[in-house]
């Protein structure tokens, strides 16, 4: 079994930053696929940015040149630093981790763009 923890959201003001963490434990896979989804009240659960255990990255085209995505092995953790946040980002967001054709999620964690 897999467990995945967030952290890091909360309340800031547009034009503001937050950094995300997720960790991953339990059977973790050397070759896995990391990714950040958020869903916003009345809106589907859409891809932000996921990141391969060899660093390969894609990001939903709202987000490129703010969010990043990063990993760190060792530590199964992935992180998505937000920069220039919008209001528009407003939502929950969920890290999920697929290995070996499974998809396993974490709980969510809010994050509020709001003046």
């Amino acid at each position: 079994q897999v467990q995945l923890v967030e952290s890091g959201g909360g309340l800031v003001q547009p034009g503001g930053s937050l950094r995300l963490s997720c960790e991953a434990s339990g059977r973790i896979f050397s070759s896995n696929l990391m990714g950040w989804h958020r869903q916003a009240p009345g809106k589907q659960r859409e891809l932000v940015a996921h990141i391969t255990s060899g660093g390969n990255t894609r990001y939903a085209d709202s987000v490129k040149g703010r969010f990043t995505i990063s990993r760190d092995n060792a530590k199964n953790t992935v992180y998505l630093q937000m920069n220039s946040l919008k209001p528009e980002d407003t939502a929950v967001y969920y890290c999920n981790i697929v290995q070996i054709g499974r998809d396993y999620w974490g709980q969510g964690t809010q994050v509020t763009v709001s003046s």
